[in-house]
């Protein structure tokens, strides 16, 4: 097998891990695309993102540009010479970009293309209360998360699995899906296919404050799927009527309790060591929680300190 140059692209902790396995293994990766350094947090400290900072620790030349049809970028990525471009949590390439290795370019997602095409495929996955999501290698093409199929790798979702659970095993079994990709493109021993348009698909958008906010009209599962799809970010939230007054809170994390109760949906139970929300058909016990104002905590915690009046509800 020829070792192919390597242009690896990508930003934040998901993927690092396939960088790093790449590393490990002694693949040739001659350099890394990420974000720009952006000023974050109360002091504007420059920040830097997670595949730069491992990336400099390997001594791997790193660019960073602001354009990808940059001429002077473009002109720098050509000069790497590269076979390969394998790309994992970065932005949307340009055909100049994406075109130029004679290996082409392989993006990892993180689902089982065609489902869940787009920004927040685990989210959604979980959101949905899918018992299986997965990851896809898939080569670029113009269309977004459309192009050929290359590998596919299968991961279970259990009932309790928050986002930061599917997200770690995924992020796994991604690892070894990129090096087998590279090692089949290399080879000749894959064969890309089309993705299966015929399927009834379920897309997975960008998800925004006003999507995380709870609906307690729903049933009690419907309600835990969606905590723990938006856990731990970025975290679903509702507003609490408590002694008169409104307050808004992220709920973290939940369990979900199917029973038959004469409750009026919404109203809190507050006990000792214990707070549950009365929904359709159950109740949804609340296990952790951050009330404005107030640190994350777990709800045992606060109740050693936040009382709930007797006509409290979540709104």
């Amino acid at each position: 097998m020829n070792t192919p140059r390597i242009v690896f692209m990508g930003t934040p902790d998901f993927a690092v891990a396939s960088l790093s396995a790449l590393i490990d293994n002694d693949y040739n990766v001659v350099a890394v695309i990420t974000a720009p350094d952006k000023p974050a947090g109360r002091g504007r400290k420059i920040n830097e993102s997670a595949v730069k900072k491992y990336a400099v620790s390997k001594n791997i030349p790193v660019l960073q540009p602001e354009k990808l049809r940059d001429e002077n970028f473009l002109e720098e990525l050509r000069s790497y010479e590269a076979d390969l471009q394998i790309v994992v949590a970065f932005r949307m390439l340009p055909k100049l970009v994406w075109d130029m290795p004679k290996m082409g370019t392989f993006n990892l997602h993180a689902s089982l293309l065609p489902q869940y095409r787009g920004a927040a495929p685990i989210n959604w996955a979980v959101i949905n209360g899918e018992s299986k999501t997965g990851i896809t290698t898939f080569l670029l093409d113009e269309n977004i998360d459309e192009g050929n199929i290359l590998l596919q790798k299968e991961v279970e979702i259990n009932i309790n699995d928050n986002v930061g659970i599917v997200h770690d095993n995924l992020m796994n079994a991604g690892n070894d899906l990129v090096l087998k990709t590279v090692d089949g493109l290399a080879n000749g021993t894959i064969s890309p296919k089309k993705q299966n348009e015929s399927l009834e698909l379920k897309p997975a958008p960008k998800i925004f404050k006003d999507d995380c906010r709870i609906n307690w009209k729903n049933n009690a599962l419907t309600i835990h799927n969606f905590i723990r799809g938006l856990s731990p970010y970025p975290g679903t939230w509702t507003k609490i009527f408590n002694d008169g007054k409104e307050v808004e809170a992220k709920i973290i994390s939940a369990l979900f309790v199917v029973e038959e109760h004469n409750l009026e949906v919404g109203v809190i139970i507050a006990e000792k060591k214990k707070i549950s929300v009365a929904v359709s058909d159950g109740f949804i016990e609340i296990k952790e929680i951050q009330i404005s104002g107030k640190k994350r905590m777990r709800t045992i915690d606060l109740l050693n300190g936040y009382s709930f009046s007797e006509d409290s509800k979540v709104i």
